[in-house]
């Protein structure tokens, strides 16, 4: 996602250093970055075992320039300064295609969305069952940005419970989806989407791990060195600009966020949503 505007904003960093990826995954942009600067080395992190295992695989030829922590970035503590940091806040096309996983209603699947693979944490069903009405209202309208959500609040806690383990994902989208006129359910974005990615920011505590990560990120910096975010809805991307702004030890370098352009649309649409920005941690900072 984003792979050749990625390349760009670290183009021009120190030939020697330490790339920090807090979203590895299966290691697309970190191989990028590592045949591009063949001085450095990785510390790769992340808490899915399975994206753990594919990047170890696909990062095998750099050999010891590698190494994978088994960690969520909110957790990480940095030993000495890296020369970049990059974090691809996106649900990876492995989670979304997992329907166990229930992150998605293209395929059936328990209504769970735990980023944690271990389970621990409520699922997004105990979490629809536990909120009033209301509470889940205001969930749907401040994370999913959904102006009907009043309207599927009311049907989704009337439809309840929903954490019984009866019905999945499709049949939450579907109630979802009936809650907009026959005209709107069929669009290139699907009726439930909002939706979903309100319960899973919620589930995940997303923004607030957000938070805790512009807040940390300019510390592990050596000066000079780039932090760089991937976002893929506008809260993200309104948390990422204004705190790139705001702190004193950071330069913005993206004054406009970097986007796809059309041969990435065309060949991936999870792109259209994707936006980049890259801040610079000051001499002296």
């Amino acid at each position: 996602m984003l792979a050749h505007q990625v390349l760009e904003a670290f183009a021009s960093l120190p030939t020697e250093g330490v790339l920090l990826d807090c979203t590895l995954g299966g290691g697309g942009h970190s191989s990028l970055l590592l045949q591009a600067h063949p001085g450095w080395q990785l510390i790769g992190l992340d808490q899915d075992p399975e994206a753990r295992k594919a990047a170890a695989t696909n990062l095998a030829p750099f050999g010891e320039r590698v190494q994978i922590i088994a960690t969520n970035f909110a957790s990480y503590q940095a030993t000495s300064p890296v020369v970049a940091v990059l974090a691809d806040l996106g649900v990876s096309s492995h989670q979304l295609n997992q329907a166990e996983r229930g992150f998605s209603f293209r395929s059936d699947g328990p209504i769970d969305m735990r980023m944690d693979p271990e389970g621990l944490g409520e699922t997004a069903a105990a979490l629809i069952d536990r909120l009033s009405e209301t509470e889940l209202a205001d969930l749907l309208f401040h994370y999913g940005e959904e102006k009907l959500a009043r309207r599927i609040a009311r049907k989704l806690v009337a439809e309840g419970p929903w954490d019984n383990g009866e019905r999945g994902t499709a049949a939450l989208a579907y109630a979802i989806a009936g809650c907009y006129p026959p005209k709107q359910r069929h669009g290139r974005i699907h009726a439930a989407t909002r939706s979903f990615q309100a319960l899973r920011i919620a589930v995940n505590n997303e923004l607030g791990v957000l938070e805790q990560l512009l807040e940390q990120a300019p510390h592990w910096l050596q000066a000079g060195g780039r932090f760089a975010v991937i976002s893929f809805h506008s809260l993200e991307d309104r948390l990422v600009k204004n705190s790139f702004k705001s702190n004193p030890a950071l330069r913005v370098i993206t004054r406009k966020p970097l986007v796809a352009d059309e041969a990435e649309e065309a060949s991936n649409s999870r792109s259209r949503s994707a936006k980049l920005r890259v801040s610079e941690k000051l001499l002296g900072n």
